[in-house]
């Protein structure tokens, strides 16, 4: 989608609401356009010749016009400004939309923080042409009746501003390309440097905890400079634009108000016809002075809008498919030589109901795998088949929601522990269960209001290992016909982490579970364990089996 396809869906929508601001935009225009017109008016029917009814009712449309343009001009307004609102907010709907669509994409090479800035400050922008399009068109209309105006007046006069103004037009529209360049290039750079600030900000935690806030403030700080520097590039384009726009325009009245004296000195217009051109030529100065701050606004927009459009022209990571799932589900998962990434020829079964646990000692093959499983990526060759349909054929969503697949150090979310855990719960009756199952009480006894506390930002009040347990029962409670879990009790105390995996195995029981981990509690209460590395699957066995006879396994698990 380009960025005019952005603007056209920005105002799309906002239609009505455009409509009516141009219109009332265009009305007031036009009454002010025809005040020193009835001023002149005023001096040759009444003034001149002294008629005092002439007189009272030029000053009674005089008064017409002046209500006219002034509720003109605050109706106009308030629909265009409602029109840039609901405009800017229909598109961090769309960006927000693509964000979370299923189907992923939208996020490559982009840090969180730059979404943020495109969801946000970008719509904003280019949301404001729903008010910048009636303002051009009042514009347009203002030059116009003045111009009509004018050929009544004198047809020099009218002809001047009918022709002159397409390349006074032209030569503001050629000063203000590098205006749109350099803005573009400052909003991107504006947005990274906040993708970094939130990283930051996010992992300060880490941050402190290995030593690195100098290298990590360096970054920012480059960033940050890099950003101030474009900025400095826009204002200094943006400058010169205005400068050069006012510049033009300027001239272009000075032009208009010098021929129109020549005609009266010479006798070819009247001295009422004299003060309406000159009249008009002051009031030409708004219209034609506000072209830079109206292309401005345009130009920032467009720039603007090729970011959005961006986001929502993103390939997605993972097609979606026709196929649906069979229901039951029995939860019998399939790999068939998958390959991606550093995984090669993965062949895998997992039996209806069976408890798995998976060894992969590299966090790269980890991650491929699980990458995989949660339909974050397609496997480069093979396929994961769920009750023998290849999940690839089916949509990301229905997938994901029969595989769940619960990374390492999962987010949790502002409100209480116990509405974070009920939050994907697939019955009420589930919630009470998982909580059990990870060990929550004792959590809940650390906590002024028990379940009913309320969570910082990101669970960040709770310690680690009450985040794991928080986000396992959360996991548990969603009742997933498969549920992948990713070393869900590293964080907690080996008394605390034999009750979790106790508690799985019960929870669990007759559901489909796979746990990567190299935990020996764990893997102790598995029906069966499969040891995972670059070559695919190199050994499986009960875990006491392999803990006995396989001198590899032993050492990575109890090492």
């Amino acid at each position: 989608m380009p960025a005019t396809g952005v603007l056209r869906q920005a105002i799309g929508g906002q239609r009505r609401r455009v409509a009516q601001a141009t219109l009332l935009l265009v009305t007031h225009q036009a009454a002010e356009a025809l005040v020193p017109v009835a001023a002149g008016a005023v001096i040759d029917a009444a003034v001149a010749t002294g008629d005092a009814g002439a007189l009272l009712r030029w000053i009674v449309l005089l008064a017409v016009l002046f209500a006219v343009l002034s509720n003109a001009y605050r109706l106009g307004a308030r629909r265009g400004e409602a029109a840039v609102e609901y405009a800017a907010h229909d598109l961090r709907l769309a960006v927000a939309r693509r964000i979370l669509d299923p189907r992923g994409g939208a996020d490559a090479g982009r840090l969180q923080g730059e979404l943020l800035s495109i969801a946000g400050t970008d719509a904003t922008h280019a949301g404001e042409v729903g008010f910048a399009l009636p303002q051009a068109a009042a514009i347009a209309g203002a030059v116009l009746v003045a111009a009509a105006v004018l050929l009544g007046i004198s047809t020099p006069l009218g002809l001047l501003v009918l022709l002159g103004l397409p390349p006074l037009l032209a030569l503001v529209h050629f000063a203000g390309r590098p205006l749109e360049r350099r803005a573009a290039d400052e909003q991107a750079r504006a947005a990274r440097a906040a993708g970094i600030a939130t990283d930051l900000v996010t992992g300060i935690g880490v941050i402190k905890g290995i030593g690195a806030e100098a290298p990590a403030i360096e970054r920012y700080r480059r960033a940050s400079r890099e950003s101030l520097r474009a900025t400095l590039r826009a204002a200094r384009a943006e400058a010169v634009y205005n400068g050069a726009a006012t510049a033009v325009t300027g001239t272009f009245l000075v032009l208009v108000a010098l021929v129109g004296g020549r005609l009266a000195a010479g006798g070819t217009i009247s001295i009422g016809e004299l003060i309406a051109a000159v009249g008009l030529t002051q009031f030409l100065v708004g219209p034609l002075s506000s072209i830079a701050r109206v292309g401005s606004v345009l130009l920032r927009a467009r720039a603007s809008a090729g970011r959005i459009a961006a986001v929502l022209s993103a390939p997605p990571d993972v097609p979606g498919g026709p196929a649906a799932l069979p229901r039951p589900l029995q939860g019998a998962l399939r790999l068939r030589a998958v390959s991606h990434g550093p995984l090669t020829e993965v062949d895998l079964e997992v039996r209806p109901g069976e408890l798995l646990g998976l060894v992969v000692p590299d966090p790269a093959h980890a991650a491929a795998l699980l990458a995989c499983l949660a339909r974050d990526a397609d496997p480069a060759s093979g396929s994961v088949e769920l009750d023998g349909v290849p999940l690839h054929d089916v949509d990301p969503d229905a997938g994901r929601a029969a595989v769940l697949v619960v990374p390492h150090d999962p987010d949790l979310f502002d409100g209480t522990l116990l509405e974070n855990v009920a939050a994907a719960a697939g019955e009420p009756r589930h919630v009470d269960p998982a909580l059990e199952a990870a060990d929550i009480a004792d959590v809940a006894a650390a906590l002024s209001d028990g379940t009913a506390t309320r969570l910082s930002e990101r669970g960040r009040s709770l310690s680690g290992g009450q985040r794991q347990r928080v986000a396992l029962a959360r996991a548990l409670a969603a009742n997933a016909p498969v549920l992948v879990l990713h070393d869900p009790s590293t964080a907690v105390d080996a008394a605390t982490e034999a009750r979790i995996a106790r508690g799985l195995r019960a929870v669990r029981d007759g559901r489909t579970t796979l746990v990567v981990t190299t935990s020996p509690a764990l893997l102790a209460v598995t029906d069966r364990v499969a040891a995972i590395d670059e070559r695919g699957v190199v050994v499986e066995g009960t875990h006491e089996t392999l803990v006995a006879g396989d001198e590899r396994y032993r050492r990575t698990v109890l090492a």
